[in-house]
């Protein structure tokens, strides 16, 4: 997932395992962190931060399956998490004794990714859909047909993204067919219909998605919620669009990767930015939804000014799929972008 993200490097490197104390080597979804809570942590703790970005959950786990990365903490969306503890990519390092655990929302609590709650603390969570231009599209938006199936005015105007995991999800929510299906009947019905929307489709592209929404390049795009609240907030004339059939959903949490050289620092890092305060200002900065208590007053992204932010139709999560299952999402993406 958000693969559309720029990869940057807040810290200028990441150092070895052997590291002196006071250090802590941060592996985060690229511009997600607050640099106001590194600074904050930095200061309160005495620690040397640095943090570097990923634009990919595949780019975090080839990292963390070729052994010692060098990292503290890492931040993996729910389907990659499941396979980092089945893997043992990542520390059981207690996450349900900490006083994090507390302030995560019940509802998030012991979810199927993490059934134990001691692997990780979740952080954000956010969901996936077409964005229209307010002013190059004013039609009907309660259904995914209208994007999936594209007519009139939409046909040659719509963008999705360059990578298959929200876009067969959400293929699959529009045809009833089950996230992880292994039946190649179903995934054929997927793949049909993304090959007749295929034609109506200006670009498969996770890059300057604002850009090409903005300019009135396209009238719809594929993006993400938090991404889309931003440029609201900067002026563009944006609609998150609810479909009456889903949306797809994902959300990331705070894990330590097998040998982390500076773990009593992870922890202390897990637990100030799990606080209501920092979590916070985490998600008045990355602009998506937070799983943990926050402070309502304080709350710059609220229903009434980012509604795409509370969804008011289902959500379905990304799954773990099995490698059959998984075969056929690749097989379908394959054959549509040849």
């Amino acid at each position: 997932m958000k693969n559309y993200l720029t990869a940057t490097a807040i810290g200028l490197c990441v150092a070895s395992a052997a590291q002196a104390e006071g250090k802590l080597n941060l592996y985060f979804w690229s511009e997600s962190l607050s640099p106001e809570l590194i600074q904050k942590f930095s200061k309160e703790y005495d620690v040397d931060v640095n943090v570097d970005g990923y634009t990919s959950n595949e780019d975090l786990l080839t990292k963390l399956q070729a052994g010692t990365s060098g990292y503290d903490v890492a931040l993996p969306s729910q389907h990659f998490l499941r396979i980092m503890i089945d893997e043992g990519l990542i520390e059981n390092y207690g996450a349900d004794k900490l006083n994090a655990y507390n302030n995560i929302q019940e509802k998030w609590r012991h979810q199927w990714w993490d059934e134990t709650q001691e692997y990780s603390i979740p952080l954000s969570y956010g969901t996936a859909s077409f964005v229209v231009n307010t002013k190059e599209y004013d039609g009907p938006t309660d259904s995914l047909k209208y994007f999936l199936e594209p007519e009139g005015e939409l046909v040659g105007r719509i963008a999705m993204l360059s990578y298959p995991d929200e876009i067969i999800g959400t293929a699959q929510l529009y045809l009833g067919v089950p996230f992880c299906t292994e039946d190649p009947a179903e995934m054929k019905k997927v793949l049909d219909l993304l090959m007749a929307q295929k034609p109506a489709v200006a670009a498969y592209s996770s890059d300057n998605i604002e850009g090409r929404l903005g300019s009135g390049e396209v009238a719809a795009h594929f993006w993400w919620d938090g991404e889309t609240v931003r440029a609201q907030a900067e002026g563009v004339p944006l609609k998150y669009v609810m479909p009456k059939e889903g949306l797809v959903g994902w959300i990331d949490s705070l894990v330590i990767p097998k040998g982390a050289p500076n773990r009593e620092n992870a922890i202390k890092f897990i637990e100030f930015i799990s606080e209501p305060e920092n979590a916070t200002i985490e998600m008045n900065h990355y602009a998506h939804a937070s799983p943990m208590t926050v402070i309502e007053e304080k709350k710059r992204f609220t229903k009434e000014i980012a509604p795409a932010l509370y969804p008011d139709v289902p959500v379905e999560f990304s799954r773990t799929c099995s490698p059959a299952a998984q075969d056929l999402v690749t097989r379908v993406w394959t054959q549509l972008l040849q």
